[in-house]
């Protein structure tokens, strides 16, 4: 179904999974399965089509959910949802005060007013899923309570719903948490912008700027739009889209991105997308839809929680009358400990083991300039025993370097950089940047007078005239050509190779003045991310280049990496990737989103060098490095595997308790105190435990 076949509405109550169960089943009664998207995080729900609208709205109604048109305004709440808190705080207040009163008809009618307040919007969310032919922890509270006052337990039916609705608020709060920290994202792309029109600045809404329009950004300002900079220098902090604080220079010509903070000088900016497309909001729009995309082990929890619930009313109702028909025993105390076991056994801690921890994983790593697409590639990532880089674009920085400048003749480096920038200048080959880079980096300044009789040389190299005399820049076969590949320049030739550097030779008038020495440039701290991978028990690192073994190979050894696969096509990355999955539990190949694509979608799991918000790059990989940065990539990996471990922790402590108190209640010691205690707590376990993944950070300090 396209996202935008129908309209969108926005779902009020629905704080946890089972209630998402119950919402899904009413819709699937209403409308079909496969009709609608639904998005349990932002509580957005999309139709397929308008027909289907006014059922929809009626079932939502029924099932005692809210619903608004997105972007209509908020319609009054109904009073239950208004004061769901302070009904509930009032029903704490009451409990407290007919517990003290201990007993006769004034603490009677106060527990009673105390189940009345507690447990109001509890009944009307269990009426609702009776209606749409659920049973979920509602309908078990309420069949709970109700059996307590039968045998005239009021104050433990009254303790059982006020408890039971400060757990609903606490998961209400740790689902409030993730959203606001997604939202977050979107909070540092300020609303307003100073436009550039007619000469004059003028401020206006983000929404209202169009493509092409230049924008003003004061030092200290947010930028609203990406946009690319036409005037100024300054250092901008790009930490909301890549997650790197540390600002980066820029000057004309470079990419900024909403929500970017300027640092010290003006920039002019021509925006370059509206609101809605830059990149942050790009990031949050999928990460929003990944947070939908439930893990297996979520699916399995919530699959296993729909059978559960009516398994535990039968076992309930078999403890309560099979004892007392078999052999007389006292129905009332096999009641009471029917009720014990509804109370335990209800899935709160259960359901929420999973998705809290998963979304909450999902926002840490988008902070963190890392965007995973669904929660079901965080349990890749935590499998992983093998991966595979692509060298040039992920290992490299795509952009070759000076490595070595051997001067002969008596000449000096300065004098060999100075002549080869010269004649580089107008040059249009691949090298030629790096040479004037270096040029730039060293301070030298070419020679006065601008090259002449300027030619390339096809296959070979160029010549040119500088100051009144001709000088030649090429390869071996050049060098060889005009004379002067003598044996000390041949040496210099080999040593270079040998180490996977692409060479070129200068000279002028049979006579050699040096070799210079290109290498593609390796990206920061490799060497330290490598051995991150291994001590995290990646048991396989691996290269894959389309480059000759002898470059990729001198790379590879500079990294630590030994196992090299060089001269590789997109389809002998693929067979390599399949073979490794047949070897390994989960494999993840890391390229640059655009020429690895089949590589990247063959692997258990494809990470994507993001170029930051590169829509190749967005659209191909299941994990994003927004920031280039492969440091990055042993943080997710170790996010992935807490985030697995705390959710199977969470699994432990909800089923441990629940085995604990069920084997209790069965045989007598249990009280419905202990039960609701036991239950409330164990959500509270699950909940506080999974919210740590908000704060993870590796043991190398990366955030």
């Amino acid at each position: 179904m396209s996202r935008s076949d129908g309209p969108a509405y926005l779902v009020s109550g629905v704080c946890c999974s089972t209630e998402e169960a119950v919402l899904r089943k009413a819709l699937d009664r209403a409308s079909g399965a496969g009709t609608y998207e639904f998005n349990p995080v932002s509580c957005e729900l999309r139709l397929a089509g308008a027909a289907a609208e006014p059922a929809v709205l009626e079932a939502l109604r029924v099932a005692g959910f809210g619903a608004r048109r997105r972007g209509a305004p908020a319609r009054r709440e109904t009073f239950l949802a208004r004061h769901a808190e302070g009904l509930t705080a009032l029903g704490a207040a009451l409990l407290t005060a007919g517990g003290m009163l201990a007993s006769g008809a004034a603490a009677r009618w106060l527990l009673g007013a105390a189940i009345a307040a507690g447990g109001a919007r509890v009944a009307r969310r269990a009426y609702g899923a009776l209606r749409t032919g659920a049973l979920d922890m509602n309908v078990l509270m309420c069949v709970a309570v109700l059996g307590a006052l039968a045998i005239d337990r009021w104050e433990e039916g009254a303790a059982v719903i006020v408890l039971f609705g400060l757990s609903l608020m606490l998961e209400s709060y740790s689902g409030r948490r993730t959203q606001e920290a997604l939202q977050a994202l979107m909070a540092f792309a300020p609303a307003r912008a100073t436009v550039l029109r007619g000469g004059a600045p003028e401020e206006a809404a983000a929404g209202d700027v169009r493509p092409g329009e230049t924008i003003l950004v004061r030092p200290g300002e947010r930028v609203p739009l990406d946009g690319e900079v036409i005037a100024g220098l300054s250092p901008v902090d790009e930490s909301p889209v890549t997650g790197e604080s540390a600002p980066v220079e820029k000057r004309p010509g470079d990419t900024v991105f909403a929500g970017s903070l300027n640092g010290t000088g003006a920039l002019t900016l021509r925006a370059l997308r509206g609101e809605g497309d830059s990149a942050i909001a790009r990031i949050a729009a999928l990460v929003g839809e990944a947070q939908a995309r439930r893990a297996p082990i979520q699916t399995t929890v919530d699959r296993f929680a729909r059978v559960y619930t009516p398994a535990v009313l039968a076992l309930a109702a078999l403890v309560a009358l099979v004892p007392p028909l078999a052999s007389g025993a006292p129905f009332g105390d096999w009641l009471y400990r029917a009720l014990v076991l509804l109370v335990i056994a209800c899935p709160c801690a259960l359901v929420i083991a999973t998705p809290v921890a998963f979304v909450s994983a999902l926002t840490r790593a988008a902070r963190s300039g890392v965007l995973i697409k669904g929660g079901r590639h965080i349990e890749t990532l935590a499998r992983l025993s093998a991966v595979a880089l692509d060298k040039t674009g992920t290992l490299t920085t795509g952009a070759p370097a000076v490595t070595d400048v051997i001067p002969f003749d008596g000449g000096s480096r300065t004098d060999v950089v100075a002549l080869v920038a010269a004649l580089e200048q107008d040059s249009e080959h691949h090298l030629a940047g790096a040479a004037l880079r270096e040029a730039s980096r060293a301070g030298v300044a070419s020679p006065g007078a601008r090259v002449e009789a300027f030619a390339a040389i096809p296959g070979m190299g160029l010549r040119g005239d500088v100051g009144g005399m001709t000088y030649f820049l090429g390869n071996r076969a050049l060098a060889a050509r005009e004379g002067f590949l003598t044996a000390d320049v041949a040496r210099a030739l080999e040593g270079c190779e040998r180490e996977g550097k692409t060479a070129v030779v200068l000279g002028t008038g049979r006579r050699p003045l040096g070799v210079v020495a290109f290498r593609d440039g390796l990206r920061h701290h490799l060497r330290h991310v490598i051995g991150d991978l291994r001590s995290l028990g990646i048991r396989r690192v691996l290269m894959l280049s389309g480059d000759r073994l002898q470059a990729a190979g001198a790379v590879a050894a500079d990294l630590g990496i030994d196992d090299v696969r060089a001269g590789l096509l997109p389809a002998d990355k693929v067979r390599i990737v399949e073979d490794l999955k047949r070897e390994e539990r989960a494999v993840a190949m890391v390229g640059d989103g655009i020429n690895d694509t089949p590589a990247l979608a063959a692997a258990s799991v494809g990470i994507a060098m993001g170029v930051a918000g590169c829509d190749a790059a967005l659209a191909s990989a299941d994990v994003v490095l927004m920031a280039d940065d492969l440091a990055r990539l042993p943080y997710v990996i170790g996010l992935g595997r807490s985030t697995v471990a705390v959710v199977r922790q969470n699994i432990a402590i909800a089923l441990g308790v629940k085995l604990v108190m069920i084997l209790l209640a069965l045989a007598g010691p249990a009280t419905l105190w202990m039960a609701i205690l036991a239950d409330d707590g164990a959500a509270l376990a699950v909940i506080f435990n999974a919210l740590r993944v908000l704060a993870f950070r590796t043991r190398h300090g990366h955030a």
